[in-house]
């Protein structure tokens, strides 16, 4: 028998420094019969089989070293950073469980919404952002100490500058540079805010025409209720820089009546001290909701995720009773 080749049939056996030698029946000198070798195959044979064996040593103290290489895991990229809007790196996709920072920021000048500076009254709609953080503890919401004018906020939303926002009514324009999420928050109703000593009571539309064409109306800068009254026909004007500051032009002779949501005027009527000079009229002549919006650049995976969030407040109620708080 002759030593004819080293073979690995398997790494473990590579691993383990075991070289397995196959052998075959050589073949006999010429004319001969099996059972002998010649003198020459005696010695061929004698040097194949040292050769093998140095070769099978040989690889014997190298593929573990082989075998430790291949195992070896390379160069490792850091992750990148997670951008706003998105789930951070190596994390599973935007969902219940996956951690989520998103950008956003608070109304200037509407206390009833945002920072009124009573820490038992903080703003409705901070309250309602504070309620979707505790629903979805791997949610984060940055910017919510930012204090920004609401026309300024559309423009940030229709550029992506900030993600998210609690409350804003609908209107065309505004529906061509946001989302609308499909959750209703809390309905406001259009009323009128006059002084006590006025004895005008427009009644309908026809009536507040009547009464504006002699006294336009007073708006807060920036509110979609303006689109209302220009629908309607309603003469007004767009002067005043909050709700507050609406009610104190009002005192000052500087309109007739203040046209506003009543969960706003109420607010800033108490804020401004001025409850026995101005009263807020019960009829409402338009009613309106107001929801939540994102960017149109947010994945649709994270604007689902806080729509599911506002629709479990709702299930269970606690938006209602964050609203009832405010009215």
């Amino acid at each position: 028998m002759e030593m004819r080749m080293c073979h690995f049939p398997d790494s473990r056996e590579v691993a383990g420094g075991l070289c397995w030698l196959h052998t075959r029946p050589t073949r006999r000198a010429r004319g001969r019969g099996y059972g002998m070798e010649t003198r020459d195959g005696d010695h061929a044979a004698s040097d194949r089989r040292r050769v093998l064996a140095q070769g099978c040593a040989l690889a014997g103290l190298a593929m573990p070293w082989l075998a430790l290489l291949a195992a070896t895991p390379g160069p490792v990229s850091p992750p990148s950073p997670a951008s706003p809007g998105t789930a951070a790196s190596g994390s599973s996709p935007v969902g219940a469980s996956a951690s989520l920072a998103l950008r956003t920021a608070a109304q200037a000048g509407s206390p009833a919404k945002y920072g009124s500076g009573d820490p038992q009254r903080p703003g409705l709609c901070a309250e309602i952002a504070a309620a979707v953080l505790r629903v979805d503890p791997d949610l984060r919401l940055d910017g919510l100490d930012q204090q920004v004018p609401l026309r300024r906020l559309e423009l940030m939303l229709g550029n992506g500058d900030i993600d998210v926002f609690f409350c804003l009514l609908a209107s065309e324009h505004r529906r061509a540079l946001m989302r609308f999420l499909p959750v209703p928050l809390y309905r406001v109703r259009h009323v009128l805010a006059m002084r006590t000593s006025d004895a005008r009571n427009p009644r309908n539309w026809d009536e507040l025409r009547a009464f504006a064409r002699r006294d336009p109306l007073l708006l807060a800068q920036g509110t979609k209720l303006s689109t209302t009254l220009q629908q309607a026909d309603v003469a007004f004007q767009e002067t005043a820089r909050s709700d507050r500051d609406a009610l104190q032009m009002l005192m000052r002779g500087r309109a007739g009546a203040v046209y506003g949501q009543d969960i706003n005027l109420r607010h800033a009527l108490r804020a401004s001290g001025l409850e026995q000079q101005i009263r807020i009229g019960s009829l409402a002549f338009e009613e309106d909701v107001q929801y939540a919006v994102v960017s149109r650049q947010l994945p649709d995976a994270a604007a689902d995720r806080v729509t599911e969030r506002l629709r479990q407040l709702t299930a269970s109620g606690e938006i209602a009773r964050l609203v009832e708080r405010y009215r």
